[in-house]
């Protein structure tokens, strides 16, 4: 069985997109990658929307917290995938080389539940097959 690979979801304030592609990469590709996110520049808290759209499809939330991406520095990431365009333009330079990808999703914060829903849906319909073939997974 060939390691985990490891996919650093990006965004700048790490409380919506990046934290539903965190949770929906983990379920969608378990024993094959595991997901981590953080932001440039994070927010305090989860924004209740993602928490609630993931929760609607049954994944777990626990745990899901904002998180600078100086947290994330030091682990072996094989994949940084960045989901908003703010974070690809300031995204940190990393130890060693790491492959980089971009897919964009619209940011529903203070938005209504429906357009997490719809972002949350997005995310699973691009963002897996895009970190797949990032992978070769």
């Amino acid at each position: 069985m060939s390691q985990l690979k490891t996919v650093l979801v990006l965004c700048t304030g790490n409380s919506c997109r990046s934290q539903m592609g965190e949770a929906i990469l983990n379920h969608e590709l378990a024993g094959l990658a595991r997901a981590l996110s953080a932001g440039t520049a994070p927010q305090p808290k989860v924004a209740d929307g993602a928490i609630a759209a993931l929760r609607l499809i049954g994944l777990p939330t626990e745990g899901l917290h904002p998180k600078d991406v100086e947290a994330v520095m030091n682990e072996d990431i094989d994949l940084v995938v960045s989901v908003c365009d703010k974070a690809r333009e300031s995204c940190p330079v990393f130890p060693r080389p790491v492959k980089r990808i971009h897919v964009g999703f619209h940011d529903p914060h203070g938005e209504p539940l429906d357009s997490f829903i719809r972002v949350r849906d997005d995310i699973r319909e691009r963002l897996v097959p895009a970190v797949r073939a990032a992978l070769d997974i």
